[in-house]
């Protein structure tokens, strides 16, 4: 039986389906090589097909081959390497979203486009939610961590900007504030676990809060040992607690499937009005103590 010919709008989002799938087919294939846990492994490899299938399917009605987009290859395998495969492929799935892909409109002319845009958005999401990850397990960990560093150490340098004014003994302060409080949050966060009965995961989440606590303190520190001027170092600074929140909270936005403003927009609030208390609190101690340095 003769199939109807398609319509020229039907045909040109068959042939951008067909580079999505042929091309993330790719990079799962690529990303399940890389997996040591047989288990994260064969759900890529289950993926992998799926996406490879669904070209196949395509290509009957499309009659042509498409070639994978490479750039897009490398670009999310090298995110998904770097910043975790649930992350680098929900990122990818996202921009997915904007191709604009009518699975709907296209099941009007080719009745199996709605069984492939159901297996797109539920199939997949189930696989993808099987794959397990130390940056997912002990995001709470990292999150813990980061957020303490950038209420207290930005705290801490308001107060001491204005109290010292010195980016030279601001900077020693913080280091030294910084390094003790990752040791207490790591200490802290490993007797918790041992407490809860997670003696198995208590060492790696002591490490991984205590690791973002001293990502977070470079990060504001940094200023006082690059600038002169003390309220110059902790603008930038601000600066810099802003640019921490906006990218873990994107991070997890994507990751988790979570609200992104709404975090952003807490965790900015918060260290904005702890800033500006310990700076008023640096001032007072200034006047109070009489202390000039």
């Amino acid at each position: 039986m003769e199939r109807t010919p398609l319509s020229p709008e039907t045909r040109k989002q068959l042939i951008i389906a067909q580079r999505n799938e042929i091309t993330e087919h790719q990079i799962y294939k690529r990303l399940a090589q890389t997996q040591k846990d047989a288990g994260n492994r064969a759900v890529l490899e289950k993926i992998a097909a799926d996406e490879l299938r669904h070209y196949n399917i395509w290509m009957k009605y499309t009659g042509r081959e498409v070639s994978p987009s490479q750039w897009y290859i490398r670009k999310f395998y090298w995110i998904s390497r770097l910043f975790g495969i649930t992350f680098g492929i929900k990122l990818m799935e996202k921009e997915e979203e904007k191709a604009q892909i009518n699975y709907a409109e296209i099941g009007r002319e080719i009745p199996e486009a709605i069984a492939i845009g159901k297996d797109e958005s539920e199939h997949e999401a189930q696989l993808i939610g099987l794959l397990k990850e130390d940056k997912l397990e002990y995001i709470g960990s990292i999150v813990l961590g980061l957020n303490d560093a950038l209420v207290e150490i930005l705290g801490t340098l308001a107060g001491l900007t204005f109290a010292l004014q010195n980016t030279k003994l601001v900077a020693l302060a913080g280091i030294i504030a910084g390094i003790a409080g990752a040791l207490s949050m790591s200490s802290s966060e490993y007797l918790s676990n041992k407490s809860e009965g997670k003696h198995e995961g208590a060492v790696k989440s002591a490490l991984f809060t205590g690791m973002a606590y001293l990502v977070a303190v470079v990060f504001l520190v940094a200023p006082y040992l690059i600038f002169t001027s003390p309220f110059t170092a902790l603008l930038v600074a601000v600066f810099d607690s802003i640019l921490v929140v906006f990218v873990y909270s994107y991070y997890i936005s994507v990751a988790n499937d979570q609200p992104f403003r709404r975090r952003f927009s807490e965790m900015v609030i918060l260290s904005t009005v702890v800033g500006l208390i310990s700076f008023g609190l640096g001032y007072l101690v200034r006047i109070l103590f009489g202390i000039d340095v």
